[in-house]
């Protein structure tokens, strides 16, 4: 097999532009990243809470919901969701 010298080249500059981007993932700033990941939706959260009120913690989800001021889940602000899964993850975990 004979490589040629422009291959050759070719495939040091895509080696190096494969490092700065690998350079550039690793270094980005972590709410960069947090940033880019989608944001939890209505049916996201809806299903987690319909399954811990399956499990037995409907009082506690009913709860949950009253703490961000509302009586059911689609009148609370889409930003507590995030908020609201981490509480809900933990029903039934031991303290």
């Amino acid at each position: 097999m004979i490589i040629r010298k422009d291959d050759l080249t070719s495939l040091i500059q895509h080696i190096r532009e494969a490092a700065d981007d690998l350079e550039r993932i690793v270094n980005a700033p972590m709410e960069e990243s947090a940033k880019q990941e989608d944001p939890i939706q209505l049916s996201d959260i809806r299903a987690v809470l319909a399954a811990k009120s399956r499990e037995g913690y409907g009082d506690k989800v009913r709860a949950l919901i009253k703490k961000y001021g509302a009586d059911k889940l689609s009148a609370i602000d889409p930003s507590h969701y995030s908020e609201m899964l981490k509480e809900a993850e933990v029903f039934g975990s031991a303290s």
